[in-house]
């Protein structure tokens, strides 16, 4: 990279590839050789830079210009007015939605402020499938400083000494894990990267791998080094076509620069990575159910003990960490249990990556320190709730989380804090919600999809999470009872506690925590009839206000079943018996005078 003077860094992740991003390149390398700029300007396919909101994102370096929205159609006049004539293009930088003020630096933008990028650390900077890039910041230094300075055991010290814990989910002490597996006798072990990413709204796992692969390689070598395994499986979802592809890309390069494979920086220390390939099963995230899909089994959990690092894959030592945990260790190695120690809360130690989505300004990837509270996280790099909307919830952890609201936003984002108030961390899913979400429809929701997703081995799981969303059914369709409110609450707490494995212990944390939360929601549902925000379509009703209403005719004639009758130029009225509640009507009247009741 050093002898070009600029470089233009366009983000080729899976969000932006699909807002054309590869065209922008291609338009920005014409447009480069339009102007006779080749020997002095680059071109630099990266991964996610995290502002999802506003991609296709652009970066100019060295200046660090920061250009949101970007089309193919812009790509010419950024060469010829930022490269050529040293101007910014104001159309296309940020402009804050609270100040108004032009922002061109990211570093100034509250979406970056308050992160701390050390799994992200190279996304967005370096181009993914170029090893020279990602040695160029480092890259296989700690690898290295393991098999030439260190012993196992100091590695696996040094990992405990920093406080990381499993950032898949369940938040183990890493290198507690990695020390049960290494001291356990094989003559065969394996290191797993857990890449199944299936949380609704998740993209940590994938943006990681599909910005920066290498690192995930460096730090399964290092696990393989310190467990004494020298075979490393990734099990990836088969719904990740980019990300697979660098990996091997990634694992090609590594091989061929000796970082994998035979004697690895002239040791005596062997280990190479193959892929395995995940149908999108939910379950598959769980170490045990992996591991079977692995083998070519059905992915079901097994009872524990033993765990996997005493028999796992094919039997041997096997040790699993997910893909962000993997993405923390190199940097660990360099830096120092004690850097990494100090970053986060007391037993929750450095950072966590989220996807932030749903309705909040800024969707996107973010990566925060241990102990940054909802509030922060939500308002600050979230920029707010949409369209001026009223908070209401946000659910973390995905389906196995819980959604927590107003009161709950001061409270600080780590392991203890969330479970302490009815919620998890997971693997990193955050969706935010408004005053227009009904909270026993959410419910409803997440419980259609742990049904979907049940293996079906266990009868609490199997069973009891079918009969927890007849009766959420029951509920949103305007026919349940105070009985069932009592029996979804009991029914909820047996499943958490018979229930096999971690899918089905959680799956009923969404219907507890909504409750507990939101119970007049329920009550209304029960008691009223009646859906406060207005979702549950079986208790909604169209009606038509007739001091309002002019007898335009036109809500008749866009109704699909004739449900609106009146004569011109007189108020109509909407028959509830016919309406199939569509909101036809409701979006075509110019006189805001049909409402829901």
């Amino acid at each position: 990279m050093a002898k070009f003077k600029n470089h233009i860094l366009v983000c080729a992740g899976t969000g932006c590839r699909a807002s054309q991003s590869e065209l922008i390149v291609e338009n920005l390398n014409r447009a480069i050789e339009d102007n006779n700029l080749g020997d002095e300007v680059q071109v630099v396919r990266t991964g996610c830079f995290g502002f999802c909101e506003k991609g296709p994102v652009v970066k100019m370096m060295p200046d660090n210009t920061f250009y949101v929205q970007v089309t193919p159609a812009d790509a010419s006049e950024l060469v010829t007015e930022h490269i050529v004539k040293g101007r910014k293009v104001n159309r296309l930088l940020y402009v804050d939605p609270d100040s108004h003020k032009v922002i061109s630096d990211s570093k100034e933008m509250g979406f970056y402020k308050k992160q701390i990028r050390i799994a992200l650390r190279n996304c967005g900077f370096i181009n993914p499938e170029n090893v020279d890039e990602y040695i160029a910041r480092d890259g296989y230094a700690a690898l290295g400083k393991a098999l030439t300075e260190m012993t196992p055991e100091q590695v696996i010290k040094e990992i405990i000494d920093s406080g990381l814990r499993g950032r898949g989910g369940g938040g183990f002490p890493t290198g507690l894990k990695w020390d049960i597996t290494r001291k356990v006798k094989a003559d065969q072990k394996y290191v797993v990267c857990n890449a199944d990413e299936g949380d609704p709204g998740a993209f940590m796992d994938r943006s990681i791998l599909e910005g920066d692969p290498h690192s995930v390689i460096e730090a399964m070598a290092i696990n393989g080094y310190c467990t004494g395994a020298s075979k490393g499986l990734v099990y990836i979802r088969a719904e990740y076509p980019l990300a697979i592809e660098r990996l091997k890309i990634a694992i090609k390069q590594a091989r061929e620069y000796g970082l994998l494979g035979e004697n690895i920086f002239g040791s005596d220390f062997c280990f190479d990575i193959e892929l395995r390939y995940g149908a999108g099963a939910f379950v598959c995230g769980e170490e045990t159910s992996l591991i079977h899909s692995m083998e070519g089994l059905r992915g079901e959990p097994n009872v524990k003990p033993p765990f996997p690092s005493e028999s796992g894959y094919k039997g041997k030592p096997t040790n699993v960490n997910n893909v962000e945990t993997y993405a923390n260790i190199p940097v660990i190695l360099l830096n120092g249990s004690k850097w990494f120690s100090a970053i986060g809360t007391e037993k929750s130690k450095g950072t966590k990556v989220f996807a932030l989505a749903g309705k909040v300004n800024n969707v996107g990837l973010i990566e925060v320190p241990m102990g940054t509270t909802l509030r922060e996280v939500i308002f600050d790099i979230g920029g707010g709730i949409k369209d001026g909307k009223k908070f209401k919830a946000v659910q973390t952890g995905g389906p196995s989380g819980g959604c927590l609201t107003e009161k709950h936003l001061d409270i600080p984002i780590d392991y203890d804090s969330l479970l302490a108030c009815g919620s998890m961390m997971g693997s990193g899913g955050m969706i935010v919600m408004d005053e227009d979400d009904c909270m026993v429809a959410m419910a409803k929701f997440y419980l259609e999809f742990t049904v979907e997703e049940s293996c079906g081995k266990c009868t609490p799981c199997r069973i009891g999470n079918k009969r927890l969303h007849e009766i959420l059914e029951k509920i949103t369709q305007g026919k349940g009872t105070k009985e069932d409110l009592t029996l979804l609450r009991n029914l909820s707490y047996v499943i958490k506690d018979t229930s096999l494995c971690g899918l089905g212990q959680t799956s009923p944390n969404p219907v507890l925590s909504t409750m507990e939360n939101f119970a007049d929601e329920y009550e209304a549902h029960v008691v009223d009839g009646k859906c406060p925000a207005g979702q549950c379509k079986a208790l909604m009703q169209y009606v038509i206000d007739p001091e309002a209403c002019v007898g335009c005719t036109l809500c008749s004639r866009v109704c699909p079943v004739d449900a609106i009758s009146g004569e011109k130029k007189m108020a109509h009225i909407i028959n509830p018996a016919i309406c199939i509640k569509c909101g036809a009507c409701m979006e075509k009247c110019k006189f805001n005078a049909i409402s829901i009741q």
